[in-house]
């Protein structure tokens, strides 16, 4: 994906799971992380969400090279978020890059053909030697006490693989080969992506709003709805959202390094002085937004209301800093549909 003026506009796919590797460099929703660079992996503790402590989820990544900067010739963006009832807010993003000559990888680009072997394996320790957690594939740097070749990135995972089914194959010598369904990953899709088209309808056709709002779910379209009816006729956030994605209303996800993000509503639209300044003193520009219609592809009804968002707009260094080998966390930030409280008080 190439840093454009235009917007590119990310949508969902099935693939095989050979096209979601680390070596395929994908972008892609849910399962296990693909991770970019095998070495200084984001830990346990900058992987727990700040408001109840529990893991994060992997929701999302981008390859997202940078032209002109060979040290950034792959370049992955990781986003994770809590799926824990009272806390869709923890949100967390981090950043890794490459030269083209690296530890990890081959000079050439990766073939287009799929291997030999393009069955589901899910690959649990790291060329680095990094093992890598059987419930949600992030650094495990804790063992099962029982056969001491398990691993984990915390307690809480421990216990959900105990729970279901390690306990009773931890002693088979075969029992890495199988990873049971932990109910804790996301549906996993590829993003594929399209430039958008510079032609933009100036006033969304019925047709195509309805289509909008199918794409977004009922419940979605209901809290929309509502939030449209509190809006003033000066404020024009949100025709100029659904407007803006009346072309293409199933993108999930629309990228575009220093353009401007589209927000959703015109409340909580940060300030500069909302986005911190990366740790080397640069700003964070704008790079990606995650679009609410991702929602009905994670199987979001089934969580409650604990995976929710209107848009998640992610901001990078500026200058594409290099700090250490790593992984170099960004900034995430969260814009919810609101429900006006007038609208649940009885007369």
């Amino acid at each position: 994906m190439a840093a454009a003026r235009a917007a590119e506009l990310g949508f969902v796919e099935a693939a095989p799971a050979w096209r979601l590797r680390s070596e395929q460099f994908p972008s892609k929703v849910g399962g296990r992380p693909a991770w970019l660079g095998a070495a200084g992996l984001p830990g346990p503790e900058e992987l727990a969400c700040a408001l109840c402590g529990r893991p994060l989820v992997f929701l999302l990544q981008l390859y997202a090279p940078l032209p002109g900067r060979a040290d950034a010739f792959h370049r992955g963006l990781f986003l994770f978020c809590c799926r824990a009832p009272p806390c869709c807010a923890g949100l967390r993003v981090f950043r890794n890059q490459l030269p083209r000559k690296n530890d990890f990888y081959s000079y050439e680009p990766p073939s287009e053909d799929p291997p030999a072997e393009t069955g589901e394996c899910v690959r649990l320790q790291l060329q680095s030697g990094a093992h890598l957690c059987r419930v949600c594939g992030c650094l495990g740097p804790k063992t099962c006490s029982r056969c001491h070749k398990a691993h984990y990135c915390s307690r809480e995972h421990q216990t959900l693989d105990w729970r279901s089914g390690h306990k009773q194959a931890c002693t088979q010598s075969d029992y890495l080969d199988t990873i049971p369904d932990h109910n804790f990953l996301f549906p996993e899709f590829e993003i594929v992506i399209e430039t958008e088209d510079e032609i933009t309808p100036e006033v969304v056709e019925k047709e195509n709003e309805s289509e909008i709002m199918g794409s977004m779910g009922e419940a979605l379209e209901e809290e929309l709805d509502s939030m449209a009816k509190h809006e003033s006729k000066e404020d024009k956030i949100f025709q100029k959202f659904k407007t803006k994605i009346a072309l293409e209303p199933e993108q999930v996800l629309r990228y575009g390094r220093g353009i401007a993000p589209i927000w959703i509503s015109g409340e909580n639209i940060p300030q500069e002085k909302d986005i911190p300044n990366c740790p080397c003193g640069a700003k964070r520009t704008f790079e990606f937004q995650v679009m609410p219609q991702l929602l009905n592809h994670l199987k979001a009804d089934r969580l409650g209301r604990s995976v929710d968002w209107g848009v998640l707009a992610v901001f990078t260094c500026a200058e594409n800093c290099r700090l250490g080998t790593g992984y170099t966390e960004e900034f995430v930030w969260k814009q919810d549909i609101q429900i006006h409280p007038k609208e649940n008080v009885k007369p």
